[in-house]
């Protein structure tokens, strides 16, 4: 895997003047889409259930750009809160990055995951995507549209290797939310797509790698038509397209960036 670079920044404008919130935004994925997001001229409201990671990651952004909210995305309430702190402070929400989620350590194989496993996994991806919609969508309603990036993954377009059941189901289960949101805000002039990435080896992830045994290891790397993994800029990229202006005719849609390991139909 190639070293992320994600203090690395474009040199394009194509958030000036905007406001994005970016829930998960404290885990290594969420701190390159921040870092990017307001290196394009833009400004972040970066929500996560570790306080001390947005709190780091806001620190690290030049100063008056980023605002930190320790926030359990299970937490409707939670969510709200933050949402109009950041519209007090930033006047606006244009974008909405839902990254928080993913196995969030909990068993792969079906013998060993429980129904609190099952509960942690569908609250945080789907419920917590949903809450964060929610509490976002009139604020985009006010400043004319905006856009919503939701996370689906190649385990909710494909079977993986990697995560268990409960993974696989939220994530097409976000697929079909996405597809239901653009319907229902598309009048608004509000996008929402997902990204479904292949195995970018964050922190979290990298644990859950290197557990695995050589030939499973190997049967990742030998599936992926381009025989490497990805930086964590390699996902940042594509979620930032779809927030942008350069996507403005594409809703309801989902962005697969996986190397070619899966290639729909």
């Amino acid at each position: 895997m190639s070293a992320a670079t994600d203090r690395d920044v474009p040199v394009r404008a194509r958030f000036a003047g905007k406001v994005a919130v970016v829930t998960g935004g404290g885990g290594g994925l969420g701190r390159a889409i921040c870092s990017r997001f307001v290196g394009e001229g833009g400004k972040v409201a970066i929500l996560d259930a570790h306080l001390p990671s947005a709190e780091r990651e806001a620190q690290a952004l030049p100063e008056g750009t980023a605002l930190a909210f320790g926030v359990d995305v299970r937490d409707s309430a939670a969510i709200t809160s933050a949402v109009e702190s950041t519209v007090q402070t930033f006047d606006r929400i244009d974008v909405l990055i839902a990254a928080a989620g993913g196995s969030l350590g909990t068993p792969r194989d079906m013998h060993e995951i429980s129904e609190a496993d099952l509960d942690l996994v569908l609250d945080v991806n789907i419920k917590g995507t949903y809450h964060s919609a929610i509490a976002t969508i009139p604020h985009m309603r006010k400043v004319g549209g905006g856009a919503i990036v939701t996370f689906s993954s190649i385990g909710g377009r494909t079977s993986s290797p990697v995560t268990g059941v409960p993974y696989a189901t939220a994530k097409s289960g976000l697929l079909g939310l996405t597809r239901r949101l653009a319907r229902e805000v598309g009048p608004d002039g509000i996008r929402v797509n997902a990204v479904a990435p292949g195995l970018f080896l964050t922190d979290r992830l990298q644990g859950m790698f290197d557990q695995m045994p050589q030939a499973e290891q190997n049967e990742v790397i030998d599936s992926i038509p381009l025989r490497r993994m990805p930086s964590v800029n390699e996902c940042a990229a594509p979620v930032l397209f779809l927030a942008s202006d350069d996507a403005s005719y594409i809703t309801g849609a989902v962005l697969d960036v996986n190397g070619g390991r899966f290639m729909a139909g």
